[in-house]
């Protein structure tokens, strides 16, 4: 089964749809889907966007991830995990009053998932990130945003001139079921050692890091590039404060 195959099956399955349900959206056939779940047949572009919506999945995540990760090999449980680290990142990294921007939050995932592949040649999350402005970012973290809120665990954001800030609902230990001890320390040091600086510092660090200053604009970036930053320069900040 190809790569696509997989992630059809899983995203599907987490949806608890039927390859029948699936089929008739498409306007083909079960026999005929299950030949592209089966890697036998391909899909056109047109297909892949219809699917990855159905499926409320992002289309690159459906095609595949860099590095041969699939993050749809268990959907729910890689977004829940994907979610607890959000949280764990929030919860460390925000302000004395609890809150930290959108955009900060982004990086500090990002720092801990490129910098855990970094030490295990494994990524904490498996999820797919991007080259965009405002630096690498997670398919999955906007959608995974709207979720908590919708689930009551982070607050409406609040805005302050054009920075968007977001905080958790309620105060004491956040969910971490889903993440090692190891995890959820690096996480929490990495968080840590960036409270009190601004976004716009967390920004420049991973401007200037080798994943985002080699790929191109929206492209996904492999996470074996960490690998080939200097060692100082992997999730440390290069001043004190």
């Amino acid at each position: 089964m190809s790569n696509v195959g997989k992630n059809l099956e899983s995203a599907r399955l987490a949806r608890g749809l039927t390859m029948e349900q699936v089929a008739e959206v498409l306007g083909m056939s079960r026999q005929t889907y299950a030949l592209i779940e089966a890697g036998k047949k391909e899909i056109t572009v047109s297909q892949a966007e219809k699917m990855a919506a159905m499926l409320r999945v992002e289309l690159g995540d459906l095609i595949g991830a860099p590095d041969g990760i699939s993050t749809l090999s268990n959907t729910l449980e890689a977004v829940k995990k994907y979610k607890q680290i959000i949280l764990n990142a929030l919860k460390a990294g925000a302000d004395a009053d609890g809150k930290i921007t959108k955009t900060k939050l982004a990086k500090l995932v990002y720092l801990a998932d490129f910098t855990w592949y970094y030490d295990h040649l494994a990524p904490m999350s498996g999820m797919t990130y991007r080259k965009l402005p405002r630096g690498p970012v997670a398919d999955v973290y906007f959608r995974a945003l709207d979720e908590l809120e919708e689930e009551g665990i982070i607050n409406p954001p609040e805005y302050k001139g054009k920075a968007m800030l977001l905080s958790l609902a309620e105060n004491g230990e956040v969910p971490a079921s889903e993440l090692t001890k190891d995890e959820k320390r690096m996480i929490d040091k990495i968080g840590k050692v960036w409270k009190g600086y601004n976004t716009e510092a967390i920004v420049d660090f991973t401007h200037n890091q080798l994943p985002w200053q080699i790929c191109r604009d929206g492209e996904a970036i492999p996470y074996g590039l960490i690998t080939q930053e200097e060692p100082d320069h992997i999730w440390k900040p290069r001043t004190t404060l």
